[in-house]
């Protein structure tokens, strides 16, 4: 038992070290509208994490509009400065909660596909930002109940992609 613990021990300090747990994350901005939250971290192992956490889920990934690249490649026709090093924006929907979201009001289709969105700013290098549009509508009880559903969803795959 000895010899495993001798063994085992700076196994274990090495991955808490290098690994240490997930804190409990808060987003940086929260409006009627929209929720950022923000990390410090590689880019492209945040956008996999993300993807992870969207698929893992069993949804498709319908789109991914790389927003960074869109601004690059217009820049010099509408004379702009650069604001991303990497941006993109995932679109996915959930059949369950779109379905359900729909039923209680047809009208909440605008909500459809989820968008969440990761970025990178020229400003603040190895700060990624991840968030989603808030879907908060009106109609009644049983419309803003599916609608806060699907928020839960949009904010639970982006907490699980930042946890890594």
């Amino acid at each position: 038992m000895k010899a495993l613990t001798k063994l085992c021990a700076p196994l274990i300090l090495a991955c808490l070290t290098l690994c240490p747990p997930a804190l409990a994350l808060e987003p940086d901005h929260v409006t009627p509208h929209l929720r950022l939250y923000s990390v410090e971290g590689d880019f492209q192992l945040y956008r996999d994490a993300l993807e992870i956490a969207i698929t893992g889920r069993g949804i498709v990934i319908n789109n991914v509009a790389h927003i960074a690249d869109m601004l690059q490649r217009t820049r010099d026709a509408v004379e702009g400065e650069p604001v991303y090093r990497h941006a993109q924006a995932l679109e996915f929907c959930s059949a369950v909660h779109s379905r359900r979201m729909m039923e209680a009001d047809p009208r909440n289709i605008v909500y459809c596909p989820y968008v969440i969105v990761l970025y990178e700013t020229v400003e603040e290098p190895g700060v990624i930002h991840m968030g989603y549009r808030r879907p908060a509508g009106g109609g009644d009880d049983a419309s803003r109940e599916r609608l806060e559903r699907v928020e839960s969803l949009l904010d639970g795959i982006v907490r699980e992609a930042l946890a890594f």
